[in-house]
């Protein structure tokens, strides 16, 4: 049997519903899923399989117009995505359309993709829109640049979602599997669990912290009976805001301690026990380290 696989890079504007894309091609919660924007931060690579094909699929942080030294690594980091897949799917929501974000991730994919590259269309959320509507927008994107295919989907209720998959299992160049084949991931469990954390403190905090913290996994013990015990540090930019997810008398910590741990168990299909504390640390967006642990690079410029 004649094996394919490559690397497929889901891009869009932040909220597009790629991470949500992401987990529902592999089957799994690979990636962070929240109703925040920019809450994709790395990479994260989920692996999924049709067929004889291997997808590995990239997914971005979402596209938008850089301000801070941590917006533009995460930038950097989708069009870095992007360059080394062998497929680009670019993600718009239908109810949104052909905004001003969406032109110039169109206008930089025509600078940027190589001739080698597929690159198709996928319209996200077709269940907010009227049928002509969708036609017309359809049109209007397939003038705006030359896509190879265009697919109308439901990420979040999996319509169309089967035939994207399928398609593009087809385009992936001939070869061997690049995972091993029950590897759904290729960012490192304490990243992943560090995501999950933080995705609960996305969720439990809504608009009172909305980017200044991040996660992060600093000792990964594995015990003699098969349990795990994960110690996690999260960094916050002022007193203020460690108040905020400590909450009165602890209750916040402990609430999003249980939902990680549950979540994290889950997903590593044995107990884990998971120790959290809050650490003020001013600067964090501009520590080098920090980058690091998020797979982002570090950068002065800009992307």
């Amino acid at each position: 049997m004649t094996t394919r696989a490559g690397f497929i890079a889901l891009i869009g504007e932040p909220n597009a519903g790629k991470s949500t894309l992401t987990n529902k091609m592999v089957g799994a919660k690979v990636s962070i899923v929240t109703h925040k924007v920019q809450t994709t931060r790395t990479r994260i690579r989920g692996v999924a399989l049709e067929g004889a094909a291997q997808l590995v699929f990239v997914d971005t942080p979402g596209l938008f117009r850089p301000r801070r030294r941590l917006d533009r690594a995460m930038v950097a980091a989708a069009w870095g995505g992007a360059a080394d897949a062998d497929v680009i799917v670019p993600l718009i929501e239908a109810h949104r359309g052909l905004t001003d974000g969406v032109q110039t991730i169109l206008d930089t994919l025509r600078e940027r993709a190589q001739p080698k590259q597929i690159v198709a269309l996928a319209i996200n959320k077709i269940d907010r829109v009227k049928s002509e509507a969708l036609l017309a927008l359809t049109a209007k994107l397939n003038e705006a640049y030359p896509f190879a295919q265009t697919f109308l989907i439901s990420a979040e209720r999996g319509h169309g979602v089967d035939d994207l998959r399928r398609w593009l299992a087809g385009q992936l160049p001939e070869g061997p599997w690049l995972y091993p084949e029950d590897q759904i991931a290729d960012l490192p469990m304490r990243m992943i669990a560090a995501e999950m954390t933080r995705e609960k403190l996305t969720l439990r905090l809504h608009e009172e912290l909305p980017y200044q913290l991040t996660v992060e996994s600093e000792n990964w013990e594995e015990r003699k009976d098969g349990s795990a015990r994960i110690d996690q540090t999260i960094y916050v930019m002022r007193d203020g805001h460690k108040g905020i997810v400590l909450g009165n008398k602890g209750e916040t910590i402990k609430a999003i301690s249980t939902a990680a741990r549950a979540e994290i168990t889950e997903f590593l299909g044995r107990p884990v026990h998971l120790f959290l504390q809050v650490k003020v640390r001013e600067n964090w967006m501009e520590e080098s380290e920090r980058y690091s642990e998020m797979g982002l690079e570090f950068r002065d410029g800009n992307a």
